[in-house]
């Protein structure tokens, strides 16, 4: 019985079309560039070379460069302003409050970047908890340890929650624990993604619907 959603935050909650994720993934190239003293090309290449191995960039910075100063880190690439264009989304908010379900978020990103996202788009009462990478221990998705961190602390069981992200490694790591994933899949690029997928959030209640009831 699904008794759960555990929503990732950032290109899920909001449309990738709006930038914000792009600018994330920018400052964190520009500051790894920055401390290692390599050009933003070489430094990013280098991180996805541990691609598998670490589920974020400070994971990697922090477990192979001896990177220390976290606040810095997070203080740089989520800054204040970070989500001034994000408008509200009263649409959003109407759709999460007609499934009803209890729901969660499950972000990479500190908690001040989760309320300032959830607090622009209005929808920040809507959630129970938000489970962000300090809560995490640093671990981020999708390492095990960062899903059943949000389960232990539901008391739920992984095939009680549907997981729903844009990333499919992150999905996929949902899936390999026991769960049930579904991608968010907006510019349709994974069409051989092997688990479910939508194109749109709306589409969720009809997945629901038909495959959790």
């Amino acid at each position: 019985m699904l008794k759960y959603l555990l929503f990732d935050l950032d290109n899920t909650l909001y449309s990738c079309h709006w930038g914000l994720e792009d600018n994330v993934r920018r400052r964190m190239q520009e500051f790894s560039a920055a401390f290692l003293g390599l050009s933003v090309d070489e430094a990013w290449r280098q991180r996805m070379e541990q691609w598998q191995k670490y589920g974020t960039n400070l994971e990697w910075l922090k477990g192979e460069k001896g990177f220390t100063d976290v606040e810095a880190y997070l203080a740089a690439v989520h800054p204040k302003d970070e989500a001034d264009s994000l408008p509200p989304d009263p649409e959003l908010r109407a759709f999460l409050k007609s499934i009803p379900i209890p729901k969660a978020i499950l972000t990479n990103s500190p908690r001040e970047h989760a309320d300032l996202i959830l607090g622009k788009l209005g929808i920040t009462d809507l959630f129970t908890h938000i489970f962000d990478i300090r809560q995490c221990g640093f671990k981020g998705k999708p390492q095990p340890d960062a899903f059943n961190n949000a389960l232990n602390t539901l008391g739920l069981q992984v095939a009680e929650v549907l997981f729903i992200d844009d990333h499919p490694d992150y999905v996929k790591g949902f899936i390999d624990i026991g769960g049930r994933g579904l991608l968010l899949d907006e510019n349709d690029a994974h069409g051989d993604f092997p688990h479910p997928r939508i194109r749109e959030l709306k589409e969720l209640t009809g997945y629901i619907t038909e495959t959790c009831s």
